[in-house]
C-alpha cells in the first residue's frame, strides 16, 4: 500500500454521452486514466410520466491523479464542460490517503549541488 499524500480523487458527474470528452480534458491536464460509471440524476425538478419516475441519465467519472493535474482538470472542466454547457458537469475533489493498484508518483528526489557527489 502506497501513501498518496499529494493524490486527489476527482468525482465528475456529466450528462450521458459526455464522459469521453471530459476524460480527454483530464488526460490533457496530466491524469493517466479514469473509470466511468452509469448513473441516474434526480434534481429539484423531479418528473413523473404516467406514474413512472423520469430520471436524467448521467455518467460518473472517477479519476485518481496528482494534485496539480486534478486542479488543472477541474479548471478545464469548469471552462469547457461546466454546468452551463450541454455536458452539465459537476466536479468535486477529495484527498486520497492511500492507494493500491495504480502507480503513485515518486516524491521529488533531493539532489545535491554539483561537486558534492560522494560526500
Amino acid at each position: 500500500m502506497e501513501t498518496a499524500s499529494e493524490m486527489k480523487a476527482l468525482f465528475i458527474v456529466v450528462n450521458a454521452g459526455f464522459a469521453e470528452e471530459v476524460i480527454e480534458m483530464t488526460r490533457a491536464a496530466g491524469a493517466m486514466g479514469a473509470t466511468i460509471f452509469s448513473a441516474r440524476g434526480e434534481g429539484a425538478h423531479h418528473e413523473m410520466f404516467m406514474g413512472i419516475s423520469v430520471d436524467t441519465e448521467k455518467e460518473l467519472i472517477l479519476c485518481v491523479t496528482e494534485k496539480a493535474a486534478a486542479e488543472k482538470a477541474m479548471e478545464a472542466i469548469r471552462e469547457k464542460a461546466g454546468i452551463k454547457t450541454p455536458a452539465h458537469s459537476v466536479c468535486f475533489m477529495m484527498p486520497v490517503e492511500k492507494v493500491v493498484g495504480i502507480r503513485v508518483p515518486e516524491p521529488a528526489a533531493v539532489s545535491s549541488p554539483p561537486g558534492d557527489a560522494g560526500r
